[in-house]
């Protein structure tokens, strides 16, 4: 399992004004891009956002789906990417004093991913998660201040 976690220096309520925008997801997930909604009123569990990945010269369409939504602390969502299977992926949404702790949770669940899943991989993520998290935090400072999100 890949966890990572970052503080956010805003409340958990500024943290979901991000989280809750589906044409953002392409700005700060790494190796997304153009997310859109794709079906439900997002993040109600069973709504989904789809989104190119793009992998060198080549693009693939990707869909994520909400699985579990326990406001304000949960969101958990499965993404879908070609070829490379299906992963979990956990977002746990903590106040901290001022502040929001994210603890950031992946990993594979079927397909080449879920096949290939070693440590070697979790480091890999490890590192996707440092430049994701780091963009979220962006993106939510520019939302708090009244702007929207960077990417």
């Amino acid at each position: 399992m890949a966890i990572r976690h970052q503080l956010i220096h805003h409340p958990p309520s500024a943290l979901w004004a991000v989280l809750e925008q589906p044409e953002q997801y392409g700005k700060w997930v790494v190796g997304t891009h153009d997310s859109r909604l794709l079906e439900g009123r997002w993040p109600e569990v069973g709504s989904s956002i789809e989104y190119t990945l793009r992998l060198g010269p080549k693009d693939f369409q990707g869909r994520t789906t909400v699985r579990r939504l326990e406001r304000p602390e949960v969101l958990e969502l499965e993404v879908y990417s070609g070829f490379l299977g299906t992963a979990r992926i956990s977002f746990d949404i903590r106040p901290w004093g001022d502040e929001t702790l994210v603890l950031l949770d992946e990993h594979p669940l079927q397909g080449l991913g879920g096949s290939l899943h070693n440590v070697a991989l979790d480091a890999v993520l490890q590192i996707r998660h440092r430049t994701m998290l780091r963009r979220l935090g962006e993106a939510v400072d520019a939302q708090a201040e009244g702007g929207h999100p960077a990417g």
